[in-house]
Protein backbone atom coordinates (compact mmCIF):
# COMPACT_ATOMS: atom_id res chain seq x y z
CA UNK A 1 0.00 0.00 0.00
CA UNK A 2 1.20 3.47 -0.94
CA UNK A 3 2.07 6.10 1.89
CA UNK A 4 -1.21 8.19 1.43
CA UNK A 5 -0.53 10.35 4.67
CA UNK A 6 2.77 11.09 3.10
CA UNK A 7 0.50 11.92 0.07
CA UNK A 8 -1.24 14.40 1.54
CA UNK A 9 2.05 16.23 3.03
CA UNK A 10 3.25 16.56 -0.10
CA UNK A 11 0.03 18.28 -2.13
CA UNK A 12 -0.94 20.23 1.00
CA UNK A 13 2.41 22.03 0.97
CA UNK A 14 3.06 25.06 -1.15
CA UNK A 15 5.50 24.90 -4.26
CA UNK A 16 4.77 26.87 -7.85
CA UNK A 17 6.83 26.97 -10.28
CA UNK A 18 10.35 28.80 -9.26
CA UNK A 19 8.89 28.63 -5.47
CA UNK A 20 9.37 24.60 -4.82
CA UNK A 21 12.32 25.10 -1.34
CA UNK A 22 8.89 23.66 0.88
CA UNK A 23 8.13 20.24 -1.22
CA UNK A 24 11.87 19.48 -1.94
CA UNK A 25 12.67 20.16 1.76
CA UNK A 26 10.01 17.73 2.74
CA UNK A 27 11.45 14.99 -0.02
CA UNK A 28 14.76 15.72 1.18
CA UNK A 29 14.01 14.21 4.58
CA UNK A 30 12.03 11.60 3.16
CA UNK A 31 14.77 9.99 1.29
CA UNK A 32 17.66 10.73 2.91
CA UNK A 33 17.95 7.52 4.68
CA UNK A 34 17.26 5.29 1.46
CA UNK A 35 19.80 7.10 -1.36
CA UNK A 36 22.96 7.19 -1.98
CA UNK A 37 23.29 10.54 -3.04
CA UNK A 38 21.06 13.30 -3.41
CA UNK A 39 22.29 16.43 -4.91
CA UNK A 40 19.94 20.21 -5.75
CA UNK A 41 21.05 21.84 -8.90
CA UNK A 42 21.11 25.32 -10.35
CA UNK A 43 17.58 25.38 -10.69
CA UNK A 44 16.52 23.54 -7.51
CA UNK A 45 15.92 20.49 -8.95
CA UNK A 46 16.59 17.22 -6.74
CA UNK A 47 19.31 14.65 -8.36
CA UNK A 48 19.38 11.35 -6.74
CA UNK A 49 21.22 7.97 -7.12
CA UNK A 50 20.13 4.94 -5.82
CA UNK A 51 22.27 1.73 -5.87
CA UNK A 52 20.28 -1.79 -6.13
CA UNK A 53 21.56 -5.63 -6.05
CA UNK A 54 23.28 -5.16 -9.41
CA UNK A 55 24.69 -2.54 -11.81
CA UNK A 56 21.84 -1.72 -14.21
CA UNK A 57 22.30 -2.24 -17.97
CA UNK A 58 20.43 0.78 -19.06
CA UNK A 59 21.40 3.79 -17.21
CA UNK A 60 17.07 4.79 -16.24
CA UNK A 61 15.90 7.59 -15.41
CA UNK A 62 13.05 8.14 -13.51
CA UNK A 63 11.06 11.59 -13.45
CA UNK A 64 8.35 13.98 -11.60
CA UNK A 65 7.84 17.08 -11.23
CA UNK A 66 7.62 18.86 -7.70
CA UNK A 67 6.11 22.06 -9.37
CA UNK A 68 2.31 23.10 -8.98
CA UNK A 69 0.07 25.69 -10.61
CA UNK A 70 -0.50 29.01 -8.79
CA UNK A 71 -0.30 32.50 -8.78
CA UNK A 72 2.12 35.31 -7.97
CA UNK A 73 1.52 39.09 -6.70
CA UNK A 74 2.50 41.40 -9.04
CA UNK A 75 1.22 44.42 -7.56
CA UNK A 76 -0.28 45.77 -4.40
CA UNK A 77 -2.97 48.74 -4.93
CA UNK A 78 -3.82 51.50 -3.16
CA UNK A 79 -6.80 50.10 -1.43
CA UNK A 80 -4.91 46.80 -0.30
CA UNK A 81 -6.26 44.63 -3.06
CA UNK A 82 -3.32 42.63 -4.89
CA UNK A 83 -2.97 42.07 -8.45
CA UNK A 84 -1.88 38.96 -9.60
CA UNK A 85 -0.62 36.48 -12.85
CA UNK A 86 -1.39 32.62 -13.54
CA UNK A 87 1.98 30.59 -12.71
CA UNK A 88 1.48 28.03 -15.28
CA UNK A 89 -1.96 27.28 -17.06
CA UNK A 90 -4.96 27.66 -15.49
CA UNK A 91 -8.44 27.87 -17.12
CA UNK A 92 -10.06 31.49 -16.00
CA UNK A 93 -13.34 29.43 -14.35
CA UNK A 94 -11.25 27.39 -11.31
CA UNK A 95 -9.84 31.08 -10.27
CA UNK A 96 -12.73 33.38 -9.41
CA UNK A 97 -14.03 33.28 -5.71
CA UNK A 98 -11.41 30.58 -4.92
CA UNK A 99 -9.77 30.63 -1.36
CA UNK A 100 -5.84 31.00 -1.59
CA UNK A 101 -2.42 31.10 1.06
CA UNK A 102 -0.41 34.13 0.22
CA UNK A 103 3.39 34.55 1.05
CA UNK A 104 5.50 32.08 3.13
CA UNK A 105 3.49 32.87 6.26
CA UNK A 106 0.29 31.64 4.03
CA UNK A 107 -1.48 35.09 4.43
CA UNK A 108 -5.32 33.47 4.24
CA UNK A 109 -6.96 35.98 0.74
CA UNK A 110 -9.95 35.25 -1.56
CA UNK A 111 -9.81 35.88 -4.93
CA UNK A 112 -12.49 38.76 -5.65
CA UNK A 113 -14.44 40.54 -8.77
CA UNK A 114 -16.51 43.61 -9.29
CA UNK A 115 -20.31 42.34 -7.41
CA UNK A 116 -22.97 40.62 -10.40
CA UNK A 117 -25.16 43.96 -9.53
CA UNK A 118 -22.35 46.45 -10.84
CA UNK A 119 -21.58 44.16 -13.86
CA UNK A 120 -22.29 45.06 -17.62
CA UNK A 121 -25.00 42.87 -19.52
CA UNK A 122 -23.04 41.49 -21.79
CA UNK A 123 -20.44 40.17 -18.39
CA UNK A 124 -23.35 38.71 -16.58
CA UNK A 125 -22.92 35.01 -16.67
CA UNK A 126 -19.40 34.39 -18.15
CA UNK A 127 -16.50 34.06 -16.14
CA UNK A 128 -14.35 37.21 -15.29
CA UNK A 129 -10.72 36.91 -17.03
CA UNK A 130 -7.90 36.63 -14.45
CA UNK A 131 -6.60 39.79 -15.47
CA UNK A 132 -9.82 41.57 -13.94
CA UNK A 133 -9.75 40.22 -10.52
CA UNK A 134 -7.68 40.71 -7.36
CA UNK A 135 -6.59 38.58 -4.17
CA UNK A 136 -8.19 40.29 -0.63
CA UNK A 137 -6.72 39.68 2.06
CA UNK A 138 -8.77 42.17 4.11
CA UNK A 139 -6.32 44.97 4.33
CA UNK A 140 -7.62 48.57 3.70
CA UNK A 141 -4.79 49.93 2.29
CA UNK A 142 -1.34 49.47 0.57
CA UNK A 143 0.56 50.15 3.35
CA UNK A 144 -1.49 47.67 5.74
CA UNK A 145 -1.29 44.74 2.81
CA UNK A 146 2.38 45.46 2.27
CA UNK A 147 2.49 44.46 6.41
CA UNK A 148 1.96 41.24 5.43
CA UNK A 149 2.79 40.51 1.62
CA UNK A 150 5.24 41.95 -1.42
CA UNK A 151 5.41 41.59 -4.61
CA UNK A 152 7.07 38.39 -6.13
CA UNK A 153 4.78 36.36 -3.02
CA UNK A 154 3.71 33.04 -4.40
CA UNK A 155 0.27 32.38 -4.15
CA UNK A 156 -1.24 29.03 -3.67
CA UNK A 157 -4.73 27.21 -3.28
CA UNK A 158 -6.08 26.99 -0.12
CA UNK A 159 -7.95 23.63 -0.65
CA UNK A 160 -8.91 20.37 1.71
CA UNK A 161 -6.93 16.50 1.39
CA UNK A 162 -9.85 13.83 1.64
CA UNK A 163 -9.36 10.25 1.05
CA UNK A 164 -11.60 7.33 1.60
CA UNK A 165 -11.62 3.59 0.35
CA UNK A 166 -12.21 4.45 -3.34
CA UNK A 167 -10.80 8.38 -4.45
CA UNK A 168 -8.74 11.28 -3.10
CA UNK A 169 -8.96 14.49 -3.19
CA UNK A 170 -6.50 17.52 -3.19
CA UNK A 171 -4.80 20.32 -4.85
CA UNK A 172 -1.74 19.28 -6.31
CA UNK A 173 -1.72 15.64 -7.32
CA UNK A 174 -0.14 17.05 -10.88
CA UNK A 175 2.65 16.21 -9.95
CA UNK A 176 2.97 15.37 -6.09
CA UNK A 177 1.52 11.90 -6.61
CA UNK A 178 4.19 11.53 -9.23
CA UNK A 179 6.48 12.05 -6.48
CA UNK A 180 5.19 9.98 -4.21
CA UNK A 181 6.06 6.97 -6.46
CA UNK A 182 9.78 8.38 -6.83
CA UNK A 183 10.06 8.68 -3.05
CA UNK A 184 8.00 4.53 -2.39
CA UNK A 185 10.86 3.63 -5.41
CA UNK A 186 14.02 4.53 -3.84
CA UNK A 187 12.59 3.66 0.00
CA UNK A 188 12.02 -0.05 -1.53
CA UNK A 189 15.04 -2.42 -2.50
CA UNK A 190 15.98 -1.96 -5.86
CA UNK A 191 17.19 -4.85 -8.61
CA UNK A 192 18.71 -2.85 -10.51
CA UNK A 193 21.04 0.65 -9.98
CA UNK A 194 18.39 4.06 -10.88
CA UNK A 195 18.34 7.75 -11.18
CA UNK A 196 15.65 9.74 -9.89
CA UNK A 197 14.77 13.43 -10.47
CA UNK A 198 12.26 15.44 -8.70
CA UNK A 199 12.07 18.57 -11.71
CA UNK A 200 11.23 22.36 -11.20
CA UNK A 201 9.35 24.17 -13.25
CA UNK A 202 7.56 21.80 -15.51
CA UNK A 203 4.11 23.83 -15.51
CA UNK A 204 6.28 26.84 -17.26
CA UNK A 205 7.73 25.16 -19.93
CA UNK A 206 9.81 22.07 -18.83
CA UNK A 207 12.80 23.75 -17.39
CA UNK A 208 13.77 21.86 -14.75
CA UNK A 209 13.93 18.62 -17.05
CA UNK A 210 15.61 19.95 -19.39
CA UNK A 211 19.26 21.04 -17.61
CA UNK A 212 18.30 17.53 -15.52
CA UNK A 213 18.39 15.38 -18.02
CA UNK A 214 21.48 17.18 -19.11
CA UNK A 215 23.44 16.28 -15.78
CA UNK A 216 21.85 12.60 -15.78
CA UNK A 217 22.64 12.09 -19.61
CA UNK A 218 20.46 8.87 -19.17
CA UNK A 219 19.71 6.08 -21.93
CA UNK A 220 15.73 5.70 -20.72
CA UNK A 221 13.50 7.52 -19.11
CA UNK A 222 9.89 6.78 -17.05
CA UNK A 223 8.27 9.85 -16.51
CA UNK A 224 5.47 9.74 -13.97
CA UNK A 225 2.70 12.16 -14.47
CA UNK A 226 -0.85 12.96 -13.77
CA UNK A 227 -3.11 13.49 -16.65
CA UNK A 228 -6.61 15.06 -17.53
CA UNK A 229 -9.22 12.48 -17.36
CA UNK A 230 -12.34 13.46 -19.57
CA UNK A 231 -15.11 11.24 -18.36
CA UNK A 232 -17.49 13.77 -17.72
CA UNK A 233 -20.92 13.96 -18.63
CA UNK A 234 -20.98 15.25 -22.37
CA UNK A 235 -17.68 14.27 -23.41
CA UNK A 236 -17.81 11.43 -25.82
CA UNK A 237 -15.47 9.29 -27.76
CA UNK A 238 -11.74 10.09 -28.02
CA UNK A 239 -12.60 13.41 -26.38
CA UNK A 240 -12.26 11.51 -22.93
CA UNK A 241 -9.41 11.00 -23.45
CA UNK A 242 -8.97 8.60 -20.37
CA UNK A 243 -11.39 7.26 -17.76
CA UNK A 244 -10.94 7.14 -13.74
CA UNK A 245 -10.74 3.54 -12.35
CA UNK A 246 -9.46 2.31 -15.93
CA UNK A 247 -6.02 1.71 -14.71
CA UNK A 248 -2.92 4.31 -14.89
CA UNK A 249 -2.22 5.89 -18.50
CA UNK A 250 0.63 5.03 -20.78
CA UNK A 251 0.89 7.45 -23.74
CA UNK A 252 1.64 6.71 -27.24
CA UNK A 253 1.60 10.61 -27.94
CA UNK A 254 0.81 14.02 -27.43
CA UNK A 255 1.88 17.56 -28.34
CA UNK A 256 5.83 17.32 -26.80
CA UNK A 257 6.57 13.95 -27.68
CA UNK A 258 6.19 10.49 -29.39
CA UNK A 259 6.90 8.06 -27.27
CA UNK A 260 9.29 4.91 -27.70
CA UNK A 261 7.23 2.44 -29.31
CA UNK A 262 8.80 -0.85 -27.56
CA UNK A 263 8.89 1.00 -24.35
CA UNK A 264 4.69 1.82 -24.84
CA UNK A 265 3.69 -2.25 -25.93
CA UNK A 266 5.98 -3.15 -22.82
CA UNK A 267 4.08 -1.43 -20.64
CA UNK A 268 0.82 -2.68 -22.11
CA UNK A 269 1.85 -6.36 -21.92
CA UNK A 270 3.40 -6.18 -18.69
CA UNK A 271 -0.72 -5.09 -17.59
CA UNK A 272 -1.90 -7.81 -18.81
CA UNK A 273 1.17 -10.17 -17.63
CA UNK A 274 0.35 -8.35 -14.08
CA UNK A 275 -3.37 -8.77 -14.34
CA UNK A 276 -3.90 -4.66 -13.59
CA UNK A 277 -6.21 -2.89 -15.92
CA UNK A 278 -3.76 -0.23 -18.09
CA UNK A 279 -5.30 2.30 -20.86
CA UNK A 280 -3.85 5.05 -22.95
CA UNK A 281 -4.87 8.12 -23.87
CA UNK A 282 -7.62 8.63 -26.90
CA UNK A 283 -6.49 12.43 -27.47
CA UNK A 284 -3.10 14.20 -28.72
CA UNK A 285 -2.91 16.70 -26.26
CA UNK A 286 -1.20 18.46 -23.56
CA UNK A 287 2.81 17.57 -22.44
CA UNK A 288 4.99 16.79 -19.81
CA UNK A 289 8.95 16.72 -18.51
CA UNK A 290 9.29 13.92 -21.37
CA UNK A 291 8.97 17.14 -24.00
CA UNK A 292 12.16 17.52 -23.11
CA UNK A 293 13.92 14.85 -21.77
CA UNK A 294 13.86 12.48 -24.96
CA UNK A 295 15.55 15.38 -26.41
CA UNK A 296 18.34 15.92 -24.33
CA UNK A 297 21.68 14.88 -26.01
CA UNK A 298 22.04 12.39 -28.27
CA UNK A 299 18.20 11.40 -27.83
CA UNK A 300 16.85 9.66 -24.84
CA UNK A 301 14.62 6.29 -24.56
CA UNK A 302 10.94 7.59 -23.10
CA UNK A 303 7.78 6.30 -21.74
CA UNK A 304 5.28 8.23 -20.08
CA UNK A 305 2.93 6.62 -17.21
CA UNK A 306 0.00 8.41 -15.63
CA UNK A 307 -2.98 8.20 -12.88
CA UNK A 308 -5.86 10.00 -14.88
CA UNK A 309 -6.70 12.83 -13.45
CA UNK A 310 -10.36 15.08 -12.94
CA UNK A 311 -10.26 18.68 -12.60
CA UNK A 312 -6.52 18.94 -13.50
CA UNK A 313 -4.73 22.55 -12.95
CA UNK A 314 -7.78 23.80 -10.44
CA UNK A 315 -7.99 24.10 -6.63
CA UNK A 316 -8.83 20.35 -6.08
CA UNK A 317 -8.32 17.06 -8.37
CA UNK A 318 -9.38 13.75 -8.21
CA UNK A 319 -8.04 10.25 -8.77
CA UNK A 320 -8.69 6.53 -7.95
CA UNK A 321 -7.35 4.74 -5.18
CA UNK A 322 -7.18 1.40 -7.37
CA UNK A 323 -5.85 3.53 -10.72
CA UNK A 324 -2.41 4.73 -7.81
CA UNK A 325 -2.15 1.58 -6.55
CA UNK A 326 -2.32 -0.16 -9.91
CA UNK A 327 0.20 2.49 -11.43
CA UNK A 328 3.25 1.75 -9.12
CA UNK A 329 2.98 -1.88 -9.32
CA UNK A 330 3.75 -1.63 -13.15
CA UNK A 331 5.89 1.03 -13.34
CA UNK A 332 8.14 -0.80 -10.51
CA UNK A 333 7.92 -3.91 -13.30
CA UNK A 334 8.39 -1.63 -15.66
CA UNK A 335 11.47 0.20 -14.24
CA UNK A 336 13.15 -3.29 -13.21
CA UNK A 337 12.60 -4.32 -17.18
CA UNK A 338 14.11 -1.05 -18.79
CA UNK A 339 17.13 -1.19 -16.31
CA UNK A 340 17.89 -4.86 -17.55
CA UNK A 341 17.58 -4.58 -21.19
CA UNK A 342 20.90 -4.72 -22.98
Amino acid sequence: MLDWELLEKLCTAGGISGDEGDIRDIIIKEITPFADSIKTDALGNLIVFKSGKQRAERKLMISAHMDEVGFIVTDIRDDGQLKFECVGGINDSAVFAKQVFVGKNKISGVVSSRPVHLLKSDEKGKNPPVNSLTIDIGASSKEQAEKYVEIGDSVIFDSFYDKNDERIISKAIDDRFGCLILIELIKSDLPYDMNFVFCVQEEIGLRGARVAAYTVDPDSAIVIEATTAGDMPGAQGEKRVCQIGKGAVVSFMDRSTIYDREYYHTAMNLGKELNIPVQTKTMIAGGNDAGIIHMSRGGVRTIAVSVPCRYLHASESLISVQDAENLFTLVKALSEKIAAEK
